[in-house]
């Protein structure tokens, strides 16, 4: 496994929690080569060499990667790359050469086939490129289908479908049928239909490609709204960078069947692994994915609010700094404070430095990328706080730092 998959696991493993798939090693060989011993017979031949010695279609090629608990896993390349087939491989909708799919420590590939219905069912929903409604059904009764299919009641299906209906948006549309819908509403209705069984675990496959670009936008902002309330663990795929980086907790991109790189949307755009990957991402403003959080550093000097005032000047001399940061006992960002308020304070026999405690400029989101965060702290010099969501302080980052990130990438941009 390279260096950059490792990273990339590794980020993983420390910021999600439970692993939910495992895959382990998974190839995919169409042709005579797939009867031998993959790992040995194809080591060390690219996909065109098995092709032309052993007659036979390389499509996954070692393959290895962990999706955790509500994570956004994008598996992403061009055509031909590889990544339809790894995701119906995970279902063995396509039977895998050799390899472990393990989804919640169970290896899919030793299940027989009525075990594997059962846990396809229990398990995951799929939702495909084209939306294959079924024509002669109402769009209630699309959704209602793989509900049906578990011998779930009418009354009670059809219930959870239109449930699903409004959460996708589409309440009053139930009774018509598909050809009465756009094809952004017939992907809404292919969505209710894979969440109607309320799988643990969502494959998309190109769910949105086929769609023309503000539907498709509408989508993703349909995707996200819906997973910040389902919280499902989703491999999406996808050949577009764009909508990878503004969907997915991690991205892993492939070539020739192999995983070249896998890392968060920031770690791909500022360190890719390899020329292949900086080709992939050389026309996407890093400055409108990468976020303060990112680049953003450790406070040098952290204050509460109920440090002392000789105490503080201690921290502020061990530092040799000027002026610090300050936050409430749970971490709220409360201000900053300077080395001469501070002395004021001590001098005035204050127990606390509260009382002189500013507001000299607003903090940025961590989640904010960086060309919106200097957009808002355009007019303040220096160092600038940064929050989490609940407003905790969370870090610092200068504010030339962002304008050099910014204004680096539009002079390449700008041929200078």
């Amino acid at each position: 496994m390279s260096q950059a998959i490792e990273d990339g696991q590794k980020l993983s493993a420390s910021t999600n929690g439970q692993v939910r798939v495992s895959v382990r090693g998974l190839w995919k060989v169409f042709g005579p080569a797939a009867d031998s011993d993959v790992g040995e017979t194809l080591k060390g031949k690219t996909k065109d060499e098995v092709q032309d010695e052993l007659d036979s279609v390389l499509a996954l090629h070692d393959v290895s990667f962990d999706v955790h608990q509500g994570e956004t896993f994008v598996v992403m390349g061009l055509s031909g790359s590889g990544k339809s087939t790894l995701v119906r491989c995970l279902i063995r909708l396509i039977e895998p050469t050799t390899g472990q799919v393990i989804i919640d420590g169970e290896d899919l590939l030793s299940l027989t086939e009525e075990e594997l219905t059962e846990a396809r069912r229990q398990k995951t929903g799929m939702v495909f490129q084209y939306f294959g409604l079924l024509p002669h059904r109402t769009v209630i009764d699309n959704v209602a289908w793989g509900l049906e299919v578990q011998g779930v009641p009418r009354e009670d299906r059809r219930a959870r479908a239109a449930e699903l209906l409004r959460v996708v948006g589409l309440d009053g549309w139930e009774e018509y049928h598909a050809s009465a819908l756009s094809g952004g509403m017939q992907q809404r209705v292919g969505l209710a239909r894979a969440l109607a069984c309320d799988p643990e675990i969502l494959l998309m496959d190109e769910p949105f490609s086929a769609l023309d670009p503000l539907i498709r936008r509408d989508m993703q902002d349909e995707l996200i709204r819906l997973q910040e309330q389902m919280h499902k663990t989703i491999i999406f795929i996808t050949h577009d960078l764009a909508e990878a980086t503004k969907l997915g907790s991690r991205i892993a991109i492939m070539r020739d069947g192999a995983i070249v790189q896998i890392g968060t949307p920031e770690e791909i755009l500022a360190n890719p692994a390899d020329d292949y990957v900086a080709d992939f991402t050389q026309d996407v403003r890093t400055c409108s994915i990468v976020t303060v959080g990112y680049i953003m550093e450790s406070c040098a000097v952290q204050l509460s609010v109920a440090t002392n005032p000789n105490d503080a000047l201690a921290a502020l001399d061990a530092d040799g700094a000027d002026r610090a940061f300050v936050a409430l006992a749970e971490g709220v960002y409360a201000g900053e404070i300077t080395r001469a308020a501070t002395r004021q304070a001590a001098d005035s026999g204050d127990a606390t430095i509260e009382r002189a405690v500013s507001r000299r400029c607003e903090p940025v989101l961590a989640s904010l990328c960086i060309e919106d965060a200097l957009s808002q702290a355009w007019s303040n010099d220096g160092w600038i706080p940064v929050v989490d969501e609940g407003g905790r302080l969370v870090g610092n980052v200068e504010r030339d730092a962002l304008a050099r990130t910014v204004f680096s990438e539009e002079r390449v941009e700008a041929g200078v």
